[in-house]
């Protein structure tokens, strides 16, 4: 994987109008399909949004998802472990909030976090790391096998120069100064790190397979993803329960 030859872009024959409108037909069509997995309750989803800071995970997530009911969807975002969760093996936060059978669940960042961050700031040593890519495996597997889970694992994938962008925007308009985190700027100085260490973590988490999101525009990024959910909710096999037969 070499994350620099794809590009961050829309493909530019695309009208931005048009996608927009798309994009809300195939909202309106995940949530139609949510209802039925939560009616059946035999199947579960998982949503994975990884990438580096100002990717759009959070907006992603509420486009989306709009239309979705609040009874069979959920989001989670992940941040700094509390002494509770570093307590606890790594993955102990992450899988106590799987989905349920039924259930379609986000995760904001997730257990990739801890062969991420952790290891670019050399927090933890590559054996710790080729361990826990190997309890990743194991634990996405685990989900998908034993209880029918389908997951969808997107890294946001952000050039630097519109990482800067939206960073430099949470400064410059107060209705976004909430978002502003020094520690964003910090961790933009490690980029080539990161970008190193993603790309091994798509090439061998392979439990679930990644897709790598073009998110520098963020209508083109909400296209993209929901096309890809679609197409995975698609393929599922879905029967409502029905009433016996007198």
């Amino acid at each position: 994987m070499d994350l620099s030859k794809i590009s961050t872009k829309p493909p530019k024959e695309l009208d931005k109008v048009k996608i927009k409108k798309e994009t809300a037909k195939l909202a309106k069509r995940i949530a139609e399909k949510q209802q039925l997995i939560y009616s059946e309750g035999k199947k579960a989803v998982l949503i994975v949004f990884q990438g580096m800071d100002a990717s759009g995970k959070d907006g992603a997530t509420r486009k989306v998802f709009k239309y979705c009911s609040p009874s069979g969807i959920r989001a989670h975002a992940f941040k700094k472990p509390t002494d509770l969760e570093f307590a606890h093996d790594f993955l102990w936060r992450v899988h106590k909030l799987a989905p349920a059978k039924g259930q379609i669940v986000i995760y904001n960042r997730s257990h990739y976090e801890d062969i991420l961050i952790q290891r670019v700031h050399k927090w933890i040593d590559e054996d710790r790391v080729d361990a826990r890519i190997n309890a990743i495996n194991a634990y996405e597997k685990l989900l998908i096998e034993d209880n029918n889970t389908t997951i969808l694992k997107f890294y946001m994938h952000i050039s630097p120069e519109r990482q800067l962008e939206k960073l430099q925007e949470r400064i410059d308009d107060p209705a976004k100064n909430w978002k502003h985190n020094e520690g964003d700027w910090e961790q933009r100085e490690h980029w080539a790190e990161y970008m190193k260490c993603y790309e091994d973590v798509i090439d061998r988490c392979d439990a679930a397979p990644w897709i790598v999101a073009p998110v520098d525009s963020r209508w083109y990024r909400d296209y993209f993803i929901a096309t890809k959910v679609m197409e995975a909710l698609d393929k599922l096999e879905i029967s409502l329960p029905t009433l016996p037969k007198k």
